[in-house]
């Protein structure tokens, strides 16, 4: 829970932070936040690794999870399966290495992939293995980012990111989708503008849970009730994403 702390600090909330605005963010971090980073990188690191060996590497985990509701990789493609999921199947697809935005081209960080070590390509223990070597890319970046910061702390009227941006924005005619890798996969955000309005004509997110589930049928065929249990946990939704 260190983490949400850490979060709850820098931003009054719990969950729904409401920290980076269009502009940038709502205010600069608290004085200390990297110390108290650092602490907690240091911290979490050898729990990922207590992590890996009770549960990833464990016997019973392992008879349970491999070569259980395997996901092939054109089924993947062919489904708009993103995130961990996809990456699990065995394509190094990750948008941040794709489409190379923010900080993340400045950060040196591994993209992995399933390997079918315990199974087969795609099966509920890669996509657990994925999200575990993740959470350690996660802590490199963390690591790096952390090394960047200045240490300089500015809560000064004149910073103000949503001063600079107007009350209302009318783009010209045009349709816009935007897109970041998210822990679930790729979030995206479809505009239509008709260029008379402040309103979009349409709006439509692309959630990453929704599409992820909907390969559901296809990966659990045949399977024992108690597997549906595994793949589902496998999938990673976050309900409220997909009953949109």
């Amino acid at each position: 829970m260190g983490d949400l702390r850490l979060l709850e600090w820098a931003s009054g909330a719990r969950l729904l932070y409401n920290y980076i605005w269009i502009g940038g963010l709502f205010y600069d971090l608290p004085v200390g936040f990297e110390d108290r980073c650092k602490e907690f990188v240091t911290y979490f690191r050898p729990k990922v690794d207590e992590l890996e060996k009770i549960l990833v590497n464990n016997r019973i985990f392992i008879d349970r999870t491999a070569n259980v509701g395997v996901l092939p990789l054109d089924l993947a493609i062919n489904s708009g399966i993103t995130g961990p999921m996809l990456r699990a199947s065995g394509l190094r697809f990750d948008l941040r290495r794709v489409d190379g935005y923010s900080v993340y081209p400045e950060l040196d960080f591994e993209v992995p992939i399933g390997k079918g070590q315990m199974g087969t390509v795609g099966d509920c223990w890669d996509r657990s293995w994925i999200r575990l070597v993740e959470i350690r890319e996660s802590l490199k970046i963390m690591d790096q980012c952390l090394q960047k910061l200045t240490g300089e702390h500015k809560r000064t009227k004149e910073f103000d990111p949503q001063a600079i941006v107007p009350k209302k924005i009318r783009p010209k005619a045009q349709d816009i989708y935007v897109r970041a890798e998210n822990p679930k996969g790729e979030l995206g955000f479809f505009f239509r503008a008709d260029g008379r309005s402040d309103i979009p004509f349409r709006c439509k997110v692309r959630a990453c849970s929704f599409v992820n589930l909907s390969v559901l049928p296809e990966i659990s065929r045949g399977v024992l009730i108690a597997d549906l249990i595994a793949i589902l946990g496998s999938i990673d939704i976050v309900l409220g994403e997909v009953d949109r």
